[in-house]
């Protein structure tokens, strides 16, 4: 992947905002009703121009096709994979439980969920991958949205799961083991995988499961039960990787992309070097939000693989401030002196802005004016690292 000698690149981390129309179909695709698919892939194609001119607008340099076209960042598979079927009933994040009169004010978020994360088609048969076809569609339409847009980004990137991230939210009625079941997905996902490199993008891969599960599946269950997961999960995703090249890969890890305490969050000194085996080129982590925006100082006690960069996420996706440009240079700075070399940092957001249709928490305005802040963040914190 792209990397400057001259100044810190910005991207993000994936979802971009939906429009209402679009949101209230893709809801519908969710749950497997009648909808009009040929409306529905004109919806998501108009949708794709907007967020990539939007970007393009606002300065980003390694930007993507804002996974207008899919549901959810990762229950999207249930329609480009044999296996899923009924409704399951996955673990509510430990922190918002411990506090129910948190969950009281976020009523109105949870009103207006069109797909529902919390109760996806479990895994009832065997996985295998079927939807070749649909993510080469989705790789064309992005290759031809872009070659109509008078500006071009530095390099383009797309996104897909990691298979942990779908082993613990669709949970596993069919395998004989949470492993095997990992696995299993794993070996569906290196399809994907493979289609989007040879498509000519930058793969990310999204596993929020590497760090969330900790206050999810594994609240209950010993830290070390966790690291084996994370070990287990990196392994699969490796095996997955066979045959591209880690510089085109970057990884993608986060707490939950939820306003709430986060108290119960495992810390990244516990984890990073489980992460560090990974077959990727860097590691996009949220370095922005208040829970863990002091973790930058964690590379200093556990050092950065030569081989990977650092993506800074220095913009926090679950808020309306709409953060100040040297703020953002802050976060920049303080994470390219601690790796100690500035052609290994990238600014990016903590997470997406709309990780599931209509749940985004960030107005739409917002969120354009929060990546021009990114950019304009990243060219002061270039001026002073670059000279």
């Amino acid at each position: 992947m792209i990397r400057s000698d001259k100044r810190i690149l910005t991207t993000h981390a994936g979802s971009l905002p939906r429009p209402a129309a679009l949101v209230e179909m893709l809801g519908k695709k969710s749950r497997n009703e009648p909808l009009d698919e040929r409306a529905l892939d004109e919806l998501a194609l108009a949708a794709t121009r907007d967020v990539v001119a939007h970007q393009l607008e606002a300065g980003i340099d390694v930007g993507n096709n804002g996974e207008q076209s899919r549901e959810s960042f990762f229950t999207y598979v249930q329609h480009r994979m044999s296996g899923f079927s009924g409704r399951g009933d996955r673990p509510f994040m430990r922190d918002i439980v411990h506090y129910p009169s948190f969950l009281a004010l976020r009523r109105e978020l949870l009103s207006r969920i069109r797909v529902d994360l919390l109760h996806p088609p479990k895994a009832t048969g065997d996985v295998k991958y079927t939807g070749a076809a649909q993510v080469k569609k989705e790789c064309d339409d992005f290759r031809r949205i872009l070659a109509g847009q008078k500006k071009s980004f530095a390099e383009p990137f797309m996104t897909a799961p990691s298979p942990g991230i779908i082993a613990a939210a669709m949970l596993n009625e069919h395998y004989p083991t949470l492993a095997d079941y990992v696995n299993a997905l794993a070996d569906a996902l290196a399809v994907e995988y493979r289609t989007i490199v040879d498509a000519g993008y930058v793969l990310q891969i999204d596993a929020p499961d590497l760090a969330m599960e900790r206050h999810t599946s594994f609240a209950a269950r010993p830290l070390s039960d966790f690291v084996n997961f994370i070990d287990t999960v990196v392994a699969a995703t490796n095996r997955a990787l066979t045959g591209i090249a880690p510089d085109r890969v970057r990884l993608h890890v986060c707490w939950g992309n939820y306003e709430g305490p986060h108290d119960d969050d495992v810390a990244l000194d516990d984890i990073v070097e489980h992460l560090y085996p990974a077959r990727v080129g860097a590691i996009l982590l949220s370095m922005a939000n208040p829970r863990h925006e002091h973790e930058y100082r964690c590379f200093a006690r556990h050092r950065l693989p030569e081989s990977m960069s650092l993506i800074v996420g220095a913009i926090d996706t679950t808020t309306n401030y709409i953060e100040h440009p040297e703020v953002v240079a802050d976060r920049i700075e303080r994470a390219a002196k601690v790796i100690g070399d500035p052609r290994r940092i990238m600014a990016a957001t903590d997470c997406g802005f709309d990780t599931s249709a209509g749940l985004g928490e960030v107005a739409g305005e917002v969120v354009w004016l929060k990546l021009r802040a990114l950019a304009d963040g990243a060219a002061i914190a270039s001026k002073r690292l670059f000279g």
